[in-house]
């Protein structure tokens, strides 16, 4: 399947930032277009002052560069464009160069749902300067977003403590491809199905779903609406019941689904989506056990997100499953992931590196120079203890020393035994996809083990543990010897 053209049917060459097409005449008139040159994208802070976030988004992103080609309607939109003096903005030459413009660069990612955190890039690109520039935008759009819903729909899972969530987002997402997207970043997060037909259609994940309050409203009363939905449904019925009364709802509930079971179906469930969820689902499972009714299960609905369900969960609310809608496809709390793409090393005419850093009066900001990889070490029951950021040409030899980039005072020493993963692995070879995709179901299961592979203290909500990921302590000094050299510091 080919997601962008099953999802688009047209050319997304052009979902780019302006930008970036103006930087790539800039090299093409320069004559760099094919100079060799290394990005990283990554991002500098966890999302929901979390302590972890789950890498996600990289099949879209294959498929995107599988397909990536300047169509001829794409370049004749590009020369309608003009600049301040009313000129066309790019030259003919230059257009027939993007059609004929093949995608030839090496990537290299960590696969989807891989737990990460700040500073570690999750792709590296690698081939024509022209090329990396080119797909900075649409990289960064894919991942940045669908990262940020994997890792809510994690948090809100782990706040579940077991029990079923199901992603009920569709109507509050922004945009279509917002709600698909978010659909399967969610499931790989965590969920266990969604509301999202398309989004099951598409991607394999199981869908689920009642009915909304306008059904009952549709009825004299809401014993006839949950008997006639029972007769349409038989093997659907979870009966929405807070439409007038929360408790009487429930009443009526019950009374339907003695009905129902007396003719050899079985009551699933009611579902709360309104009031005060502790203390109706309190009562809701009293008067379902009193009614035979111990295995009906009690969803629950409205607004929810992992904070509110550690609370309810405190407060010994009785729900079995739960719906979450805005504040996950939305990431209510954080919109936004804050990934970036930064150039690290160029090929200079005598065949050499030059490491770049891009510098900055905030510590955070100032990128990390080099051919990066992301080494992860372990225990031998396989908790994740460090993860080291080393240069590809320089892999330490001896001593491996952790330094953190923003404290360089602050470092750790791990036993050259240790047992270690290298996390980014070869998507493209020269353009050439050489990764076979997992299906979504084993993605969703690497992000589970991913999780569940962190300490503890890394995984609470309130004032996380800092996941140790530093420097490798030769790119570390190379970093800060570039940085003194950019500001004409003298050693």
């Amino acid at each position: 399947m080919h997601l962008t053209k099953d999802l688009y049917g047209t050319s997304l060459s052009l979902l780019t930032d302006l930008y970036q097409i103006t930087m790539a005449y800039g090299y093409w008139k320069t004559g760099i277009v094919e100079k060799e040159a290394v990005f990283n994208l990554y991002f500098r802070k966890n999302p929901f002052q979390g302590g972890y976030t789950i890498a996600c988004g990289l099949e879209y992103a294959i498929d995107f560069l599988k397909n990536l080609r300047f169509t001829q309607e794409d370049t004749a939109y590009l020369a309608t464009l003009t600049g301040n003096d009313g000129k066309p903005l790019f030259e003919k030459a230059f257009l027939d160069y993007l059609e004929n413009m093949r995608f030839t660069c090496d990537i290299d990612a960590v696969p989807e749902g891989t737990v990460i955190f700040p500073q570690e890039p999750l792709i590296r690109v690698r081939g024509p300067l022209i090329q990396g520039q080119l797909i900075e935008t649409p990289l960064l759009n894919i991942m940045n977003f669908q990262t940020l819903i994997a890792t809510k729909s994690a948090r809100i899972t782990q706040a579940a403590k077991g029990a079923d969530v199901f992603e009920f987002g569709l109507r509050r997402a922004q945009g279509i491809d917002g709600g698909l997207a978010a659909s399967r970043a969610a499931y790989i997060g965590g969920c266990d199905g969604t509301s999202n037909v398309l989004a099951g259609k598409l991607f394999g994940i199981p869908v689920r779903g009642t009915h909304a309050h306008s059904w009952v409203m549709s009825f004299e009363n809401e014993t006839e609406a949950f008997e006639k939905y029972a007769e349409a449904l038989p093997n659907n019925c979870i009966f929405l019941v807070d439409t007038y009364d929360t408790i009487n709802g429930v009443k009526y509930a019950i009374e339907v689904g003695h009905k129902l079971e007396s003719k050899g179906h079985k009551f699933a469930g009611i579902r709360l989506d309104s009031g005060d969820l502790a203390y109706l689902s309190i009562q809701a499972r009293k008067l379902l056990d009193e009614a035979g009714f111990k295995d009906t299960n009690i969803i629950a609905s409205n607004d929810l997100d992992e904070h509110i369900i550690n609370s309810l969960n405190q407060q010994e609310a009785q729900i079995d499953v739960w719906g979450i809608g805005t504040k996950l496809v939305t990431a209510y709390d954080q919109p936004a992931l804050g990934g970036v793409y930064k150039i690290a090393a160029v090929r200079n005419n005598n065949g050499q590196w030059d490491y770049k850093v891009k510098l900055s009066e905030q510590a955070i900001k100032v990128s990390n120079p080099g051919i990066l990889q992301v080494r992860r070490f372990f225990t031998d029951e396989g908790q994740c203890i460090a993860d080291m950021i080393i240069d590809e040409d320089n892999k330490p030899q001896d001593e491996l020393v952790i330094v953190d980039p923003l404290d360089s005072t602050r470092r750790k020493t791990v036993s050259p035994t240790t047992k270690y993963k290298d996390l980014l692995q070869p998507i493209f070879s020269k353009g050439n996809l050489v990764y076979q995709t997992p299906d979504i179901h084993t993605i969703k299961e690497t992000a589970k083990q991913s999780v569940q592979s962190l300490h503890n203290s890394i995984l609470r909500f309130t004032n996380p543990h800092e996941y140790p990921v530093g420097l490798e302590r030769g790119l570390h000094e190379m970093k800060t010897n570039l940085i003194l050299k950019l500001r004409g510091v003298k050693k």
